[in-house]
């Protein structure tokens, strides 16, 4: 397989991501919310807080996403253990943070208003963990990307 074709099957698999992301994040979570909020009316004053703290965690995933998509960019151009990419993993290990931190935070906010229940904090904590697995794997994957740019460019000054 070659750069140019590896690139083009990750922007593939970025772009259905994305598309799954939309779909999820702003048709089924809605509905769902609003045959919660009909089937139990005592919960209808939660509907909206909880839309905007789901639709705020997304902003970052679809940073991640953007950064991916630069990532591959760059594999595109065989330029697969550049400084760039290594940067681009650190941003993506960083928003991994910052949205899962954010999400607790919101989830216990909430719990305080009375606008949760303990049990969907407990849950929610499945996704926080997967968050912050994907940012050790992102942080992981700079470092190796870093010290592979830093050999390539030795290599490339070797006569």
């Amino acid at each position: 397989m070659t750069q140019a074709s590896l690139s083009k099957w990750l922007k593939g698999i970025i772009v259905g991501i994305g598309g799954c992301g939309a779909i999820i994040y702003f048709y089924l979570v809605p509905l769902f919310g609003n045959e919660v909020a009909g089937a139990y009316p005592e919960f209808s004053n939660c509907y909206w807080p909880w839309l905007a703290v789901i639709w705020v965690s997304a902003v970052p995933c679809y940073l991640a996403l953007y950064y991916g998509w630069r990532i591959t960019a760059e594999i595109g151009r065989d330029r697969s253990f550049s400084m760039e990419n290594a940067r681009y993993l650190k941003s993506i290990s960083i928003l991994a943070v910052v949205d899962s931190s954010y999400f607790f935070a919101a989830n216990l906010v909430l719990l305080l208003l009375g606008m949760n229940h303990p049990g969907i904090l407990l849950a929610s904590l499945f996704v926080e963990f997967a968050g912050v697995a994907i940012a050790v794997v992102a942080a992981a994957l700079s470092h190796l990307v870093q010290k592979a740019a830093e050999i390539q460019e030795e290599n490339d000054l070797t006569i």
